[in-house]
Parts: structure tokens; sequence; C-alpha cells
């Protein structure tokens, strides 16, 4: 997959679906205070790509954030006959986007602490 074409716009990308429970409890507890949510986390997200080096089942996303930082995740099948591009895609996708939460998260925090 191509980088976004317009990176003005957001991506539209999916809410995992055990980040979306979460979500959801959070929100029905009527805790309130400033956090990260997975919105938040997609909204960071200019661009992507995907490489899948040739020989092997090692899959690599790169997430360009809207201030232009690149976050990557990767994923590998240990036999290739496992191996499913777009199951590989999916893996290094999250992967990545996880490394995000944790940058999000520093950020957040250092922000509160002045």
């Amino acid at each position: 997959m191509s980088p976004n074409p317009n990176p003005e716009e957001t991506m539209k990308l999916e809410i995992p679906e055990n980040e979306k429970k979460i979500e959801a409890a959070i929100q029905a507890k009527g805790l309130n205070a400033p956090r990260l949510t997975p919105t938040l986390i997609n909204e960071t997200i200019r661009s992507e790509q995907f490489y899948v080096f040739p020989g092997t089942t090692l899959t690599v996303c790169c997430l360009t954030l809207q201030n232009g930082y690149n976050v990557i995740g990767e994923s590998a099948a240990a036999s290739p006959e496992n191996f499913n591009e777009e199951i590989g895609r999916n893996i290094a996708r999250d992967n990545a986007r996880n490394k995000i939460w944790a940058l999000e998260g520093y950020l957040l925090k250092e922000k509160l602490s002045k």
C-alpha cells in the first residue's frame, strides 16, 4: 500500500476490537481525566507503507505520523507455508501502532507534569 496521497488528511484506520472494548469500559465508568484514546492514536497517523523482504516472510510497516516522525512494526511467519501477506501487514501495522501509544503516552504525561 502506498502512502496517503494527501498528507493533510488523517488516514481512516479501523480501531481494533480489543481497544473498542477497553474504550467502552472506560467511558462506562465515567473516567474522563486527560488520556489517550484509540481515535487520538489513529489521528496521529498520516500515512502507511509496507515492505515484504523478498524470499522471506518478514513484513515491515512504516507509519508516518502527522509531524513526519516514522514508527515501524514488523511481523514474520515461522513457517513460510503459513505466510499470508494481508495477515502479515495487519500484524506489522498493529505492532507499529502499539508503539504510538507509548510515544503519545509519554508526551501526554510530559504535558500534564508542567
